[in-house]
């Protein structure tokens, strides 16, 4: 048990070690206007445009199950005035965020971690090394701007697709249009939707950090390949969780 909780916590000072390296050498490059924009913008065409869709049904899928959960109290206690705002407030801070930081690990963060797994298990990463080009700057650093970028963008997307799915409801629980729609203009404020895309830019760079250190420690052939797929999604999640509570905190406070 002992030798088992050793293990652990030197797995987790070399993951924090390789990610904080990766970070640093990432904005060396970035500083010294090392960017390789073409592979930017193929990288955030697979972050953000690719992920709309799936990130937009998501979240049209949350806001409606809020609505319905929701609506049905705000109007026994007649509170409807209510309903839009609260809507607005928690997919803007919270729920908009944080699953779309989900979706995105699940989607790109494995895709990461696979390709860039791939590469090293057939030497390719060495090829680079080899013609003396910096594995950091080839495949970190697009991966790092592109989720950086892209994800606040694809939560604007996706909390706009939240509160229509909560408004589509409203109407059944005899909740009007126009009361839907002033009670998100009276209660939403600016700070709780860029404090919610704050914590995008986040979660963006974390994704592309754990996608590719998970890629680049990778060994074993395919069968590593795949687990570095599984360990890049299981690790992002827990850490935009963890992340979500530590920025709410800081970001939102009373």
């Amino acid at each position: 048990m002992v030798r088992l909780v050793g293990r652990q916590i030197i797995a987790a000072i070399a993951f924090v070690g390789d990610s904080v390296i990766l970070f640093t050498v990432s904005i060396g490059h970035l500083a010294r206007g090392r960017v390789g924009w073409r592979r930017v913008i193929q990288q955030m065409a697979v972050a953000g445009t690719d992920s709309v869709p799936v990130a937009a049904f998501t979240l049209f899928l949350v806001g409606m199950a809020w609505g319905w959960h929701t609506a049905g109290y705000m109007v026994r206690f007649g509170a409807t005035s209510y309903f839009g705002g609260t809507t607005a407030v928690a997919i803007s801070r919270e729920l908009g965020p944080a699953l779309c930081g989900v979706v995105v690990a699940a989607r790109v963060g494995a895709a990461f971690a696979a390709e860039i797994g791939t590469m090293k298990v057939t030497e390719q990463i060495d090829a680079l090394e080899a013609l003396a080009v910096n594995p950091v700057y080839y495949l970190v650093l697009p991966r790092l701007i592109a989720c950086t970028v892209m994800l606040p963008v694809l939560a604007v997307v996706a909390d706009a697709s939240g509160m229509l799915g909560a408004y589509s409801l409203s109407t059944h629980f005899g909740i009007s249009g126009s009361e839907y729609l002033g009670s998100v203009q009276h209660w939403l404020d600016y700070r709780d939707v860029l404090g919610g895309l704050a914590k995008t830019v986040v979660f963006g760079m974390v994704i592309a950090l754990v996608g590719c250190r998970q890629g680049l420690r990778t060994t074993g052939g395919a069968e590593g390949v795949g687990r570095a797929a599984i360990s890049a999604v299981v690790l992002s999640i827990a850490l935009i969780y963890l992340l979500n509570f530590a920025l709410t905190a800081t970001i939102f406070r009373y």
